[in-house]
């Protein structure tokens, strides 16, 4: 039997040809059981008929609600194109008798070099810097004096992959021994890294660089609000490469306006896309993105290699990595159903 995967239709232009080089589906090349399909239309919340026949779909930006899954009967999986998963409703996929996957490992070079880049365009004032030239300020130079990475101290909220790569990145620039918040890191890997834990607060009042890094759920929904914002120093800055929704814009934008700290980088906002003027646009000491600072050849490439990796392994009854509700692979009602998708004898998949 054929294994249907579909790509939402924010993968291609109106035309139908691909927007990225490589998503990877070059995974698929030898395995005949693998049917690749695209969505006609994208859609923000995919819908019951986009699923019809789809034993797997990944996802690059709409959501997945539990309507998205009311007519679910083939589908055993869906993959994240990245590790948030905020858009997926996992306990609605888990009710179903459907995977969710994120591909873990895949983004955490490409993010984790963007956030070096943002720290130095930051302590730098590139951006200003650029302005100056641009429109006959020369003079003006010695008004926006940087500072060095050297001898700061990095505060890492969420010690995942990201923010291990971040660390290791940064050992050559002579910077003071990170910190990190993140209740959930062992004490092997803090000890490896040379990370000392801390409370939120601890970090936010001695990091020079306060860089986040953990998903958005609801225990971390407006962790960096006001009083939060209030404790970091003068001379710091917030870097979010992570989701808007981590830290209160409204603020973060009366910090800025106001000089509390130094500056910041944001890739992510509570309401995207941003298809209009952003307020944040009107402040000088912070550096936008629009999601996609991260986004290289490389990250796709690897991404869709690892979200095609975990379709072909599903197909095969191998356990996919990346699984966030792994206790389906044991279940007897989504071992059946996996069965009756892919044609294999239900058995455990191992």
């Amino acid at each position: 039997m054929s294994f249907r995967v579909a790509l939402t239709a924010d993968f291609y232009n109106e035309d139908g040809s691909s927007k990225f080089d490589d998503l990877g589906l070059g995974v698929f090349d030898h395995a005949e059981h693998i049917e690749v399909t695209q969505f006609d239309e994208h859609r923000p919340e995919i819908t019951a008929d986009q699923l019809s026949g789809v034993g797997g779909v990944i996802v690059l930006t709409p959501q997945v609600t539990a309507d998205s899954l009311s007519a679910s009967e083939q589908l055993l999986a869906v993959g994240r194109f990245g590790v948030g998963y905020d858009s997926v409703d996992v306990e609605a996929c888990t009710e179903n008798d459907v995977l969710v996957m994120i591909t873990a490992g895949a983004v955490d070079r490409p993010v984790a070099e963007a956030t070096v880049g943002w720290m130095i365009a930051l302590t730098h004032h590139m951006l200003t810097k650029d302005r100056l030239v641009r429109i006959g300020r020369w003079n003006d130079r010695t008004g926006y004096m940087g500072c060095e990475l050297r001898d700061r101290t990095l505060g890492i909220i969420g010690l995942g992959g990201i923010g291990r790569t971040l660390v290791t990145l940064l050992k050559g620039f002579g910077m003071q021994s990170p910190v990190a918040f993140d209740p959930f890191v062992s004490d092997s890997v803090l000890e490896d890294l040379g990370v000392r834990s801390v409370s939120l607060d601890e970090l936010l009042d001695t990091a020079d660089f306060v860089s986040i890094h953990c998903p958005l759920t609801e225990q971390t929904r407006g962790l960096i609000g006001a009083a939060e914002l209030a404790r970091m120093k003068p001379d710091a800055y917030l870097i979010n490469t992570a989701r808007g929704g981590i830290v209160d814009e409204e603020s973060l934008f009366d910090a800025l306006k106001n000089q509390q700290i130094a500056g910041a980088a944001l890739d992510c906002f509570e309401d995207e896309p941003v298809t209009e003027r952003h307020r944040f646009g009107e402040l000088e000491n912070v550096i936008l993105a629009p999601h996609s600072i991260a986004w290289t050849a490389e990250l796709f490439r690897d991404i869709g290699r690892t979200a095609c990796q975990s379709m072909l392994d599903l197909s095969h009854g191998r356990r996919p990595a990346g699984v966030l509700n792994p206790e389906l692979l044991d279940r007897p009602s989504y071992r059946a159903k996996w069965s009756r998708v892919t044609g294999v004898p239900e058995r455990s998949l191992g």
